[in-house]
């Protein structure tokens, strides 16, 4: 959702680099690879829904086990609106990296291999999920040889969208870029971009 939108939930148009890459490493995540979206394809028309959810308003510390022992829900409800998108269909572009945790031994062709096998399968290490875990997401392999999915044909200025967060310091920082979406495809900037905003 977009950080901009301090109490109601209102869904960037696309899917963020970093909603992209959590469906990937759902499906395969090691410590030896790191996931580098390149692009987003959108395959169907951006579509929207409005629901109005029921949260509990306070959080609970995890610190203190009576205020958690004495939080009643319906005392404490609040519905909230959120504007979300609905029936989405995406094709991802991604490689991967191998950081230092890698062996020798440790190919890219190797994690290659694997994650074609998993995707293949339908088999992931959790649910993809998009935005909220409610919002489960089904995927499919795509095979790199073609043909691909059309794109919609669409083009448009999408705003300033999160890319991912960089976690260097105590805090994870949020990291932006500005977002086109042309003929239906978002290209995605490298990490070490002038494009990105830290």
């Amino acid at each position: 959702t977009r950080p901009e939108m301090k109490v109601e939930r209102v869904s960037y148009d696309v899917m963020t680099p970093s909603a992209a890459r959590g469906v990937l490493e759902a499906i395969l995540w090691k410590p030896q690879i790191v996931w580098r979206v390149t692009r987003i394809d959108v395959l169907k028309r951006i579509r929207w829904a409005s629901v109005r959810r029921n949260e509990v308003a306070s959080v609970i510390s995890m610190d203190n086990v009576k205020t958690a022992m004495n939080l009643y829900a319906d005392e404490d409800r609040q519905q909230r609106a959120a504007l979300l998108l609905r029936e989405v269909d995406y094709l991802i572009h991604a490689r991967f990296e191998l950081t230092e945790q890698a062996d020798p031994g440790d190919t890219l062709a190797k994690y290659a291999a694997m994650f074609r096998r998993r995707a293949e399968k339908g088999q992931c290490f959790n649910q993809p999920y998009l935005g909220c875990r409610e919002f489960s997401a089904a995927f499919a392999w795509v095979d790199p040889a073609g043909p691909w999915p059309e794109s919609i044909a669409e083009s448009r200025d999408l705003g300033w969208m999160l890319y991912d967060l960089e976690y260097r310091g105590s805090e994870p920082t949020p990291c932006f870029f500005r977002a086109q979406l042309d003929n239906g495809t978002v290209r995605i900037p490298a990490w070490n971009s002038e494009e990105i905003v830290r």
